[in-house]
């Protein structure tokens, strides 16, 4: 039987996951695990970290397994940014974990200027209302502008990496970045970002 599910689909295989199969499971594994380390390992520069996003992204595959949706997307889609989810997350539990190590000598030198602190707020204002924005777009679209612009990776990587032709991606990266640059100039426009 082993060798039998091994020439299935990405689907199939995914719906045998979807039944409890741990054989399935572990061949979904195989055939995704170096992609998914891969992408954790371009997130966070960090082997061990990137082995643990891996294993964490896989372990919430796992439990939310009947959450997949075919129609959505494909396998690999979905285990990509399963994992991209959990690299976002880790790197954002580093930086508060920084954050509380910093030494609190010099605090005041860092936040006495007001100007700093004005810039400081417009920076994270600014950082909101583009996060918000990236939340609007089609997730293809979404995925695709993240994998670049907080992955690093080229478009014949994210190609690669979402099984997608590279012409798909870059439309895809175009009609997003449009979409983004137009709702940023109607907020501005409307002076809802200032």
């Amino acid at each position: 039987m082993a060798s039998d599910i091994r020439n299935l689909a990405d689907e199939e295989v995914m719906l045998l996951v979807q039944g409890g199969s741990p054989l399935a499971f572990e061949l979904l594994y195989d055939r995704h695990g170096g992609a998914a380390f891969s992408l954790a390992y371009r997130m966070v520069g960090n082997r061990t970290s990137a082995e643990d996003i891996t294993q964490e992204a896989f372990l919430s595959i796992w439990r939310s397994r009947l959450r997949y949706d075919q129609a959505r997307g494909s396998v690999r889609t979905w285990v990509l940014g399963i994992v991209h989810n959990r690299g976002i997350d880790s790197l954002r539990r580093n930086v508060v974990h920084e954050r509380r190590q910093e030494p609190m000598e010099g605090v005041e030198e860092r936040f006495e200027a007001a100007e700093r602190t004005d810039l400081e707020v417009a920076r994270r204002e600014e950082a909101r209302t583009v996060r918000g924005a990236l939340e609007n777009l089609p997730e293809e679209q979404r995925r695709a502008i993240e994998l670049s612009y907080f992955g690093g990776f080229s478009h014949s990587q994210i190609a690669e990496l979402l099984n997608e032709p590279i012409g798909t991606v870059k439309g895809r990266m175009r009609l997003g970045l449009e979409k983004l640059r137009q709702e940023l100039a109607e907020g501005f426009a409307a002076g809802g970002f200032a």
